[in-house]
């Protein structure tokens, strides 16, 4: 079996049994193509089905001079999974990546800025730009919703359900949950479609797409980091931003001001509640108004 054969296989596999995003199927496929650079650069001949853990210790060896202990953990885990690929199709019986030792990585808080700090960012966008509009919706969207910035580009004008007063997003896998959004977005949203997009020339195939570029097609991940990051800096706040950032803004204000984690889990599209555990963290004086409001020796 030969490398290219079995990585267009297991991205097969990636997309249509694990239903995962283009985004995530890509990521795997770099961790792959990783180690075959490296054997072609070492003159090493040898097929997926032969490899052993030998030679993806030298490999991993060679490479985490170069990457942080969060990068390697994740190439490892990306090659971990295409060989358990190669085993559940039955071409090899072990994995060569199980004896591997994982970097310990340190539980990284997500970024977060404050609802001034959001009102800073989004009181740079300048309306009377033919973009303006557009990008005063995005980000009102981004953080009254907690998508993620796929989400974002990809919401359609059908995924809106304004008189029941939910959106409908399609996340991760293409699973599919409903947010609430206030009647504020609601009204900054319909401006733009009403005002702005209406008047804008579509290109085939996205006539549904909410967030138009200036050609009338869907906006790339790119240009709303870009978007992001120069109103960053026009409002001289000196913090790494990105799209992500409103996200993890969402849900932290949510649970300072009280939010059930359970009910932020579902908002945000985690499969887990561990994921959403993480803004915990964050904020640990919403533990203590939980202690001091049910447990009854707080009285």
């Amino acid at each position: 079996m030969k490398w290219d054969n079995a990585i267009k296989d297991y991205l097969l596999f990636l997309r249509l049994e694990r239903g995962l995003s283009l985004n995530s199927i890509s990521s795997y496929k770099r961790d792959v193509y990783k180690l075959v650079s490296y054997l072609e650069l070492h003159k090493i001949s040898i097929s997926p089905i032969k490899i052993d853990e030998s030679i993806i210790q030298q490999f991993i060896y060679s490479i985490s001079k170069n990457l942080n202990p969060r990068s390697q953990s994740r190439l490892i885990s990306g090659l971990r999974s295409f060989f358990n690929y190669l085993i559940f199709e039955d071409y090899r019986t072990t994995n060569p990546t199980d004896l591997l030792e994982t970097p310990k990585i340190g539980r990284k808080l997500p970024d977060t800025i404050s609802t001034e700090e959001i009102d800073l960012i989004i009181s740079q966008i300048d309306l009377s730009h033919p973009q303006g509009e557009r990008n005063r919706a995005m980000l009102e969207t981004l953080y009254s919703c907690g998508l993620r910035v796929t989400e974002l580009i990809t919401l359609q004008l059908s995924d809106l359900f304004f008189e029941e007063g939910f959106i409908r997003v399609i996340g991760k896998g293409d699973k599919q949950r409903f947010v609430p959004i206030n009647i504020n977005t609601q009204k900054i949203i319909s401006n733009y479609i009403n005002l702005v997009r209406v008047h804008q020339k579509t290109q085939k195939g996205f006539e549904d797409t909410i967030f138009l570029n200036r050609r009338g097609k869907q906006l790339t991940r790119n240009m709303v980091f870009m978007i992001i990051r120069d109103l960053a800096k026009d409002a001289e706040i000196n913090k790494k931003i990105s799209p992500h950032t409103f996200r993890h803004s969402f849900a932290t204000h949510l649970l300072e001001n009280g939010a059930d984690l359970r009910a932020i889990q579902q908002m945000l599209g985690h499969e887990s509640i561990t994921t959403t555990e993480i803004y915990m963290h964050v904020d640990r004086s919403f533990l203590k108004d939980v202690m001091e409001k049910f447990h009854p020796r707080s009285e």
